[in-house]
């Protein structure tokens, strides 16, 4: 149940806290009134309502999900918790469960939850490998269409790149995106002629003007450096569109100069960042009797001090990537700065969370002053500590300028789709 009713037209909330950005101010939070009229944010309103300094943050923007594999951990729950356990898995259930109807239900269901808890936009990766393609990328595009008045929605094909013939089937599939409107994805891992099919798939992307979207080194051995060879091919190849790397998380194992050296060219090929905190911890320097002694998480303050362009997002939701999870962004933003000591920092890193994912999708840049889009959360907290320190579930979600019913759907409405447990 959200904290406060409020009235459903022409409405200025009296003594609110936003971030200073927000309002194109400098300023790391401020005080101030927000009002709303229609569909858009105005100078006034005309039924003030006393705030006493709740927070507001414009609606969140999630840029690295797999809607296609939410929820399936019921039946395909990942027994060991490890990475290699989480690839066989969910392609023992794809090739079972993955219909069009079971896509369709898991989708719209991470759907409801992410609108409920305010987000507005998402990138999914989709799973491509033929014939699920034929299957999922329709339903998707199905599904986009329904949610085109509540959230944006982005699709990035999800392929292994020992996996593909760049002269075969994957032009196919370059095909298939471009048809729609998707991003060219690959996930980059050490293989024999890495930088040659490197070459060979931002030539592909080039050819069909697609921007790419990559998981990389999303492990801690430290010889892995697939984020260096996507930067450097990049630059040798003069790729002119977004490019956008995940994970990241072998840069935490390796020597520091060394690491700081591929930032450096990460820097200058532009390229966009976005950590997936959550995931990584829950897979990474996972041991059977052992404690965890490394986080797994990228190094975002390194990345942020060269200009690099760093986001966090949800990844996986209830499935062998990771068992938890409802992509509910606010606790991604919680567990994000406490992970990785986002606190304490001269950066503002809300940007992280909602103008960079924004820039590095090509979503609308967000915003809370007069004509943007009245598409924001009130949170009971009147600063961050306030803010990080409970889960919100009592949070207002105002969207297209109306208050949301926030309800989330029940877990046994998909208990149908698991009878193959």
């Amino acid at each position: 149940m959200s904290f406060i009713e409020l009235p459903h037209s022409s409405v200025q909330l009296n003594d609110v806290t936003v971030p200073g950005w927000a309002v194109g101010g400098s300023e790391n939070l401020v005080r101030t009134n927000l009002a709303y009229e229609g569909e858009r944010i105005t100078v006034s309103g005309r039924m003030p309502v006393e705030m006493g300094g709740a927070m507001v943050l414009p609606a969140f923007i999630d840029m690295h999900t797999h809607l296609d594999k939410g929820h399936i951990w019921h039946r395909a729950p990942n027994s060991q918790g490890s990475f290699a356990d989480a690839l066989e898995t969910v392609a023992r259930d794809r090739i079972v469960n993955w219909s069009a109807s079971d896509v369709r239900a898991r989708m719209e269901f991470s759907l409801r939850c992410a609108y409920a808890y305010g987000t507005r936009a998402i990138r999914t990766h989709i799973d491509s490998i033929p014939p699920q393609d034929e299957i999922t990328w329709p339903v998707f595009a199905e599904v986009r269409e329904d949610w085109c008045q509540k959230i944006d929605l982005q699709g990035s094909c999800l392929v292994g790149i020992d996996s593909i013939d760049f002269d075969g089937p994957f032009q196919r599939t370059a095909t298939l995106v471009a048809k729609y409107d998707g991003l060219l994805g690959l996930v980059a891992y050490p293989v024999a002629d890495l930088r040659g099919r490197l070459r060979k798939f931002f030539s592909i992307a080039d050819d069909h003007g697609l921007a790419v979207d990559f998981h990389a080194d999303e492990t801690l051995d430290r010889n892995t450096e697939c984020l260096r060879a996507i930067a450097e091919v990049s630059l040798e190849s003069g790729f002119d569109h977004s490019i956008t790397v995940g994970h990241c998380c072998s840069l935490t194992t390796q020597d520091i100069s060394r690491a700081l050296d591929t930032l450096d060219i990460v820097a200058q090929a532009g390229i966009h960042v976005v950590s997936l905190p959550m995931c990584n911890l829950y897979l990474q320097d996972r041991r059977s009797g052992q404690t965890p002694r490394m986080r797994g998480i990228t190094l975002i303050h390194e990345m942020q001090s060269r200009g690099i362009n760093v986001s966090f997002a949800s990844d996986n939701t209830r499935d062998p990537f990771f068992a938890y999870g409802d992509l509910d962004m606010m606790e991604v933003m919680r567990e994000a700065t406490r992970l990785g000591h986002l606190d304490h920092s001269d950066v503002d890193w809300s940007h992280a969370f909602l103008t960079n994912p924004a820039q590095a999708c090509g979503f609308s840049i967000p915003s809370l002053s007069s004509g943007f889009p009245a598409d924001f959360i009130i949170f009971k907290a009147r600063n961050w500590n306030e803010l990080l320190s409970r889960p919100q579930s009592d949070r207002v979600v105002i969207r297209a300028g109306k208050q949301i019913t926030r309800a989330l759907p029940d877990y046994c409405e998909l208990d149908y789709l698991m009878e193959n447990a």
